[in-house]
């Protein structure tokens, strides 16, 4: 019942049916062309024997056509002509018919007859002549002599479609098993990730069909769920070890409050102290919720045109006061408007978060150089480079890990959110954040592709009054 139900069956079904069709539609009009072919050749033929002896007629009159007949019927194969000559009151003179058929219609022409040839019934074609004097000629041909030709025909014809259903019945099956085969792998590899073991993918050949590329397809999608599914075990675990900290703190302070009850002044310290705890933690989940909402591609939906240039003229005139306390040189390199569609408020906070990074790791005396360049291509590049102590080479992949925090950073405030952050807002944007070597430092760029279009005026006023706003993703 299963084979029944199964779609190879189905598709064989369908091809001997879309076969026997096109055998049909081929066979039609091969018929047809062969009955016309035969019919007119025929009586072709007929009409050409008739006018011969109506010439013999004319020419040497009743008793030339009657012995020329005779001779002829003599000389003939049995069966291969049918003659006959007959006067005005349809007596046989001569030929190879002892009597005037009845069923020959009396007018002149061309017809197809019922006539008892060797004691049976057969289609003869009849040419019916009327010569002077009163005179009456027919000249025909038994038309059963093509009967073996059609018959082979009709023969072959059903050979074919026997070889055709044999052939598609035995494809389908072979479909089948080739296709039960595959599903079958796919089975078991569904089966496993059911249960939880996502190690598992889809066999793929090197035969680059459909199955295989849908193979391929799934692979690719159980690779991203196990990531994500990674991502959120390590996001929880990162969430649980750096929440405990503050909410630790946050627990001895309000304890030893209640414990020792502490003068007034002391007591107020140790609420802000616990209030800033509590800000720790809201900053950690305003991150994660942002980050949440970038990965959706939620905000995509609120693209509008900007320039990166003014963004980010916005953000190094926001740091710079910062700067200039800690004595770094921060500046900006670009060269006009650099248009795209984007989210402003999201490329503000990416800005922000790597010339703070920059102005956390960067000494006294270093510099910081943000720069904004537009390709031929409509591309728009932002580079924040320092001259800070940078990232080793086998940290720049985990530095945009969620909660990551190298050895160099652990003594510096902060969760590990930045430049995760900046990652998704660069890949919300058609483009990913890439870190280099800036010898000495660390060069943070990100080449931003998506739907870039020219800015107009109005859009442009709207963008550059904006009011820039930074929220920092970690104090």
């Amino acid at each position: 019942m299963k084979f029944l139900r199964s779609s190879a069956l189905t598709l064989a079904v369908g091809y001997i049916g879309l076969g026997l069709a096109a055998l049909a539609l081929f066979a039609a009009p091969l018929w047809y062309a062969w009955r016309v072919t035969i019919q007119e050749g025929r009586n072709e033929i007929l009409q050409s024997d008739a006018q011969r002896l109506t010439e013999v007629f004319r020419r040497e009159g009743a008793a030339g056509l009657i012995s020329y007949v005779d001779q002829r019927v003599g000389l003939q194969i049995a069966g291969e002509r049918l003659l006959l000559v007959a006067d005005a009151r349809l007596k046989p003179l001569a030929g190879n018919l002892s009597a005037w058929p009845s069923s020959v219609p009396a007018n002149p022409g061309t017809y197809t007859v019922k006539l008892e040839l060797g004691q049976h019934m057969t289609d003869v074609a009849i040419v019916h002549a009327t010569l002077a004097g009163g005179y009456h000629l027919l000249v025909g041909r038994d038309t059963s002599r093509y009967a073996p030709l059609e018959r082979r025909f009709w023969y072959a014809l059903a050979g074919a479609v026997a070889i055709l259903s044999v052939l598609g019945t035995v494809g389908g099956i072979l479909i089948r098993r080739a296709l039960m085969a595959r599903i079958h792998g796919i089975r078991q590899t569904v089966s496993a990730i059911i249960q939880g073991d996502l190690s598992h993918r889809l066999p793929t050949h090197h035969s680059g069909d459909e199955l295989n590329t849908l193979s391929q397809t799934i692979n690719g999608m159980l690779d991203q769920i196990e990531q994500l599914i990674d991502g959120v075990r390590n996001v929880s675990n990162a969430i649980a070890h750096d929440l405990r900290t503050p909410l630790a703190e946050l627990r001895s302070r309000l304890e030893e409050l209640a414990l020792t009850k502490p003068p007034i002044d002391k007591t107020f310290g140790e609420i802000d102290a616990a209030v800033a705890d509590v800000d720790q933690v809201i900053r950690i989940f305003n991150a994660l919720l942002r980050l949440a909402e970038i990965d959706s591609g939620l905000r995509r939906s609120g693209f509008v045109p900007v320039d990166v240039a003014a963004v980010a003229a916005a953000a190094v005139e926001f740091y710079q006061p910062a700067a200039e306390v800690r004595g770094s040189t921060l500046s900006l390199d670009a060269a006009g408007p650099a248009p795209i569609r984007g989210d402003p408020v999201l490329l503000a906070q990416a800005l922000g978060n790597l010339i703070d990074n920059a102005l956390k790791y960067t000494p006294g005396d270093g510099s910081i150089a943000v720069a904004v360049r537009r390709s031929d291509d409509g591309s728009v590049e932002i580079v924040v480079a320092d001259s800070g102590p940078g990232i080793a080479d086998t940290e720049k992949i985990k530095a945009i890990e969620r909660f990551y925090r190298g050895d160099a950073s652990r003594c510096t405030p902060g969760v590990g959110l930045g430049l995760s952050l900046v990652d998704a807002v660069a890949r919300l944007h058609g483009s990913e954040l890439k870190l280099e070597d800036n010898h000495p430092g660390l060069r943070a760029r990100m080449v931003l592709t998506q739907d870039t279009r020219p800015i107009t005026r109005a859009a442009r006023a709207t963008s550059d009054e904006g009011e820039f706003r930074h929220e920092p993703v970690y104090p």
